[in-house]
């Protein structure tokens, strides 16, 4: 019987784990409200309980949508630009269909999950379940216990606040990766001719310590500062420094690590074949799961 409900718990824990990250955008955050919902979910009158997966994303959003409340004193003494922790992704064999990945991709960027930051809770999570997840809107108002209505008026206002406030970017995951391996590789080696021909003249820079290491406490803007920037970060890169590619919130980044240990992570956003936007992340606490 142990064995049963486990294996039901397990066959949901990425939907769920997806679900939490959307919304709370920190992985170990994630984590946590994953294994709260699994204990819930053992000390369940399961018996009672006709849909499970139901039952499981409705602990899973309202456990985050609680966490989330918390967090928002936390992040008012954030020191500089906050970024979410990067999450490691690969959708090819989640996701079969290539429209479906390119959602799930989308709803993980770094780039909408900052734009997520300023919804309210309930906004997040009614985004997070509609336009990441496809629910529809009835099975949404039982999740949360609104009526259909009001789950519809705050879908329709966190959508219009996301498409106000996201970043275009190019979602080819090809063109996408071309263009971020030259631009990480321009960066790496200092080349500030090549910087400027990959950059958009408005490109803006966003780097995040929480005040753990060397990084702007202000976003910098155009081609000419972030270019300067990045080549007076690779001339002073200590001497052990590596390099790995991965894949994060979706799109392709660069691990930078110093003696063996993650560094920095850096990834782009691109449009039009320009670079419009660099994200650095340099927070140890956020860089330690990769």
């Amino acid at each position: 019987m142990t064995a049963q409900f486990t294996d039901v718990f397990e066959e949901h824990r990425s939907l769920l784990t997806g679900v939490a990250y959307r919304m709370l955008g920190r992985v170990a955050d994630a984590e946590d409200v994953v294994q709260e919902a699994w204990l819930r979910w053992y000390h369940a009158d399961r018996a009672q309980v006709r849909e499970p997966r139901a039952y499981l994303v409705r602990v899973t959003t309202r456990l985050a949508i609680d966490r989330l409340r918390q967090a928002q004193t936390r992040a008012e003494a954030y020191v500089g630009p906050w970024l979410p922790e990067p999450c490691p992704t690969e959708y090819a064999g989640t996701a079969p269909d290539s429209a479906e990945r390119a959602v799930l991709a989308d709803t993980v960027s770094l780039a909408v999950l900052v734009v997520l930051e300023s919804l309210s809770p309930l906004e997040r999570a009614v985004f997070v379940l509609r336009e990441a997840f496809g629910y529809p809107y009835a099975e949404i108002a039982a999740l949360l216990e609104r009526t259909e209505p009001a789950v519809r008026q705050l879908a329709g206002r966190a959508r219009r606040h996301v498409a106000e406030r996201r970043p275009r970017y190019d979602v080819d995951p090809t063109r996408r990766r071309d263009l971020t391996e030259r631009f990480l590789a321009a960066a790496a080696g200092g080349d500030l001719e090549a910087l400027m021909s990959l950059l958009a003249p408005d490109v803006r820079l966003v780097g995040d310590s929480g005040g753990k290491a060397k990084a702007p406490l202000r976003v910098l803007h155009t081609a000419e500062k972030v270019g300067r920037f990045l080549v007076g970060v690779a001339r002073t890169a200590p001497a052990d420094l590596s390099f790995r590619a991965l894949e994060v919130n979706g799109g392709p980044a660069l691990l930078l690590l110093s003696g063996g240990k993650p560094d920095s992570l850096f990834q782009a956003d691109v449009a039009d074949g320009r670079v419009t936007a660099v994200y650095i992340i340099r927070n140890p606490h956020k860089l330690r799961h990769l």
